[in-house]
């Protein structure tokens, strides 16, 4: 397929990793979920992370819900039975889809804090966290590349991660992290040794200003 632009002149959203977890599972023979599995979430135990729930643990998904905004009545948006988890995708997508537990990605967390090591394994290298968790988007690439509103403005994007770059509130420059579509939020802190985890139902409180109260009330909560 044709570019869309010429390399480094541009940024989007997601196409970078979509396009790794396809040359992932062509270089490896395996699925991508499969790769994941063994260099990933066996090493750091994390148990409940896949691309879909199995049958026998379908009952301990949530149900998510968002507001419409046309009639202000909350709805369902993902059922359980009907989840869009609760069978495999066509495609695992290398950019997002994942499902998760609180526990496995406190695993995951650690992992980055800690450069790397988790318990007795070396998941990742240092120099490859600290390459992830550096800013890679170029001032000319941001100008060109429309994000969320003021986004860049005191944050940067590493390799599937945004990083705070300016400290307009409690935030460190240095943390690292994302959130989910259906109202979830994972950051690491290196600095204050901080891991927050926010898992919601609700696709309302990336909007209402939730994940900026949870933040405020994680650095409030920091004990010197």
């Amino acid at each position: 397929m044709p570019l869309l632009h010429q390399p480094g002149e541009r940024w989007f959203y997601n196409s970078g990793s979509d396009i790794l977890g396809v040359l992932i599972t062509r270089a490896t023979g395996m699925s991508l979920g499969e790769f994941l599995q063994e260099r990933i979430f066996d090493p750091l135990g994390m148990k409940d992370t896949g691309f879909s729930v199995p049958a026998d643990k379908l009952d301990r998904l949530p149900t998510s819900y968002w507001t419409n905004p046309e009639t202000g009545s909350l709805q369902v948006i993902d059922g359980v039975a009907d989840s869009r988890w609760a069978n495999p995708p066509v495609l695992e997508s290398g950019a997002g889809g994942l499902v998760s537990t609180a526990d496995d990605l406190l695993a995951f967390g650690e992992m980055m804090r800690n450069n790397g090591p988790y318990g007795n394994e070396r998941i990742l290298s240092r120099p490859s966290v600290e390459l992830m968790t550096t800013d890679q988007i170029t001032a000319e690439q941001k100008a060109a590349s429309p994000f969320f509103p003021e986004s860049w403005e005191n944050r940067g994007w590493g390799f599937g991660v945004a990083i705070v770059t300016r400290r307009d509130d409690l935030a460190t420059p240095g943390r690292d992290g994302w959130f989910g579509g259906y109202g979830t939020s994972w950051e690491v802190d290196p600095k204050e040794e901080l891991i927050g985890i926010l898992l919601t139902q609700s696709v309302d409180i990336l909007f209402t200003g939730g994940l900026q109260d949870f933040w405020t009330l994680a650095y409030a909560a920091i004990n010197d």
